[in-house]
């Protein structure tokens, strides 16, 4: 038996030394594995999301993205882990119930002596066995401790001021999302705009080109005014060619932000609206009021500094000594009781005295900690106010670029028209004619600019004053709802 048992425990101790030593392979990804995750992912991307119409308008794009956007899931996602992890906090609280069970074997039985406690010579009695070789013993224990539950008590106050900072990164980056559909949604409706004109542009350059080097071969012109009249018409569809490709990727950029299928082809509405809404018409005071209250980084900051406070308080309680209360309820098989089966209770208390070296270093570690949090809250604090008033002046001078771009696009199209009707009454050339539509275009393409920065300063300065698109998380709202609610807020239509 003596000899079995230990060959036994030979074994088990050379297989885990071997499985300790022993390396697991490398493992790739095969193709077919990583093909049928692509087309997996496929499947997921484009899950519930509504097929596009055929025509998009600005509030439904910005609505589009607020519910169907992958990076605001991920965000949203991120809260609702955060607020698990709060929930699962709240369970720390509770008094620890363990069941244990556990088989005990001996190769001898446990012999002692005996020896007499006055005289200390050994009794003469024959040694005794008092335990079983074999017997298992099953257990039931219940312990509360006071500073596990103190600690649990701070633990899941912390958990509750991430969730809630969780939630304020995510209306920030719902801020930074519908700027950058405002942006995107006027670059891909300037492109369809232009598409046209600047294709007809570069046709028409290109017949002037073939006429002036033709003119050139025969000797029509100087060669000096004919590689002037050349290098203007380069010069024109340099700029042309300049626009169609910084314009070509827009459509692509508003359908990633909104999860649609890029290849889809939309018509998008050039007219240029900002709508009724007004904020110049708030005061600066009124602003800055509204921002330092309602601001997504302020009041992250505000809860990081509640949580660095309460990490202060745990410092402390974490000296105080553990009071713990147990109680249990045991079986044992052991042979050799008389009882087999009992309950025991009992109060313990423990310090560690050791705590107390390491107390003045976690203080000073968590004053620190309150500290920096302060001075970021601070930090932000200057740097949101300045914004209001940067944010205010960047949408006036938007604004009047706005309208100066107007106007010099309105004029341009009238010279443009004026040099057709001069070329059809022959008193002009092609050149002047190409000349005056690469200009016009270039007063559309900084008209719609202008219009894009009109709306990305009026979403700076509402992320700065922590207005939201939604009342509401989007989870429980039809499309038709949040285009409502983005024309309201945001659009002010």
């Amino acid at each position: 038996m003596a000899h079995r048992t230990t060959r036994t425990l030979l074994a088990l101790a050379a297989a885990a030394i071997a499985a300790g030593c022993s390396q697991l392979p490398l493992k790739d990804i095969s193709k077919e594995e990583h093909q049928q995750r692509v087309h997996s992912d496929r499947t997921r991307v484009q899950q519930d999301v509504p097929p596009l119409g055929t025509e998009l308008s600005l509030d439904e794009a910005i609505a589009r993205a607020l519910k169907f956007n992958l990076d605001r899931r991920a965000r949203q996602m991120e809260e609702a882990l955060a607020l698990q992890q709060w929930d699962a906090a709240g369970y720390d609280a509770l008094p620890k119930l363990v069941a244990a069970a556990g088989y005990n074997a001996r190769d001898r039985d446990r012999v002692s002596r005996s020896t007499d406690s006055v005289t200390g010579a050994p009794s003469l009695a024959n040694p005794s066995i008092s335990q079983s070789r074999e017997h298992t013993l099953v257990s039931l224990d219940m312990s509360w401790s006071l500073l596990d539950f103190g600690l649990a008590y701070y633990n899941q106050q912390q958990a509750g001021d991430r969730v809630l900072a969780a939630a304020e990164r995510r209306r920030k980056a719902t801020h930074l999302l519908v700027q950058d559909v405002r942006v995107a949604y006027w670059r891909a409706a300037s492109a369809q705009r232009l598409r046209g004109e600047v294709q007809q542009a570069i046709a028409l350059a290109n017949e002037a080109m073939v006429d002036a080097r033709k003119a050139e071969d025969e000797k029509l012109r100087s060669p000096l005014d004919s590689l002037r009249y050349q290098r203007q018409l380069t010069e024109n569809m340099r700029l042309l060619e300049s626009i169609e490709s910084e314009l070509a990727t827009a459509r692509f950029e508003l359908a990633a932000l909104m999860n649609a299928p890029v290849i889809q082809q939309l018509s998008y509405s050039s007219d240029p609206s900002l709508g009724s809404l007004d904020l110049l018409s708030t005061s600066a005071e009124a602003m800055e009021e509204q921002a330092l209250a309602q601001n997504a980084d302020l009041r992250e900051h505000a809860y990081q500094r509640r949580i660095a406070a309460t990490e202060a308080r745990k410092v402390l309680v974490r000296q105080f000594p553990s009071l713990s209360i147990n109680f249990g309820a045991r079986y044992d098989t052991d042979r050799y009781l008389v009882e087999k089966n009992w309950a025991e209770a009992g109060v313990q208390t423990s310090f560690n005295f050791f705590n107390l070296l390491a107390l003045p270093a976690q203080q000073r570690a968590a004053e620190a900690g309150i500290a920096l949090a302060d001075q970021r809250r601070l930090a932000a604090h200057v740097a949101v106010v300045t914004q209001v008033h940067v944010a205010r002046e960047q949408l006036a001078s938007s604004r009047k670029q706005l309208e100066r771009a107007n106007a010099l696009w309105v004029l341009d199209e009238k010279i443009m028209q004026q040099m057709l009707r001069r070329e059809q009454a022959q008193a002009g050339s092609k050149l002047e004619r190409v000349a005056a539509q690469t200009t016009m275009i270039i007063s559309l393409l900084r008209r719609y600019q202008a219009l894009a920065q009109v709306h990305a300063a009026t979403s700076r300065l509402q992320a700065t004053l922590g207005v939201d698109p939604l009342p509401d998380s989007t989870d429980d709202q039809t499309l038709e709802q949040l285009r409502s609610h983005v024309s309201s807020r945001l659009l002010g239509s």
